[in-house]
């Protein structure tokens, strides 16, 4: 259980207030039996990490009860892999106009919460769809972000955040090039990490973040030897 995924939840809400404001098209080609499948999908991902934040402030992280949360995440997690791997081996990444706004981001969310294997064997998939205009280049922003840190390299586009384990401090997670990131960011539709980053009262400080980049590093270093 990693408390990432439970902050990351809260950077895919952000990320779908911003892109998904609820504009689904009633197109005459939508597969309506996939947008179903997708929609029940999409609930069952949502519900109970919606339920997150509230059970870690009432009981703490480490609680009986956040425990008893993430075993059913992680079963609802493994039956809904198993349904949007028939749908992506069976018919690829599919577009906004066969599955709608949602549908398409479900896709998305299901990967994004898969295990490293999985996220691997899909990324390739989603980043052709982003070239056909069938994905999102601001959702696969965070998947390859996600891919990357759990590579153990830096991510690209900031937006992962983790919590210092001694503070409970929110801070962005090691990004390449971090004076750039703002450029990188405008490229797939994101907004600029100043105004991402508030959402936990942040403030982007470059240099705050590669001295803390650099002390990470090296206490993994140590941890190798």
């Amino acid at each position: 259980m990693k408390k990432i995924f439970v902050i990351t939840l809260f950077c895919l809400f952000i990320f779908n207030l911003t892109f998904c404001q609820n504009n689904e098209k009633k197109e005459a080609n939508l597969d309506n039996e996939l947008v179903a499948i997708l929609d029940t999908i999409h609930t069952e991902d949502q519900k109970y990490r919606m339920q997150s934040n509230e059970i870690e402030k009432k009981y703490g992280w480490n609680s009986d009860e956040m425990k008893a949360l993430w075993i059913i995440i992680n079963k609802m997690d493994s039956i809904n892999l198993f349904k949007v791997e028939k749908i992506l081996d069976n018919k690829g990444w599919l577009s906004v106009n066969i599955i709608g706004e949602q549908g398409n981001t479900t896709l998305f969310l299901v990967i994004q919460h898969s295990d490293i294997e999985t996220q691997l064997k899909y990324l390739p998939m989603m980043r052709d769809a982003v070239n056909k205009g069938n994905a999102k280049p601001g959702q696969l922003a965070f998947l390859e972000d996600r891919v990357a840190l759990e590579q153990g390299k830096r991510q690209i586009y900031g937006s992962q955040l983790r919590s210092d384990p001694t503070s409970g401090e929110y801070f962005v997670s090691p990004l390449i090039d971090p004076e750039n990131v703002n450029k990188r960011r405008a490229e797939v539709g994101l907004g600029t990490i100043e105004d991402y980053i508030k959402y936990w009262g942040l403030t982007w400080d470059v240099k705050k973040h590669k001295e803390r980049t650099a002390k990470i590093e090296f206490e993994k270093k140590k941890l190798k030897k």
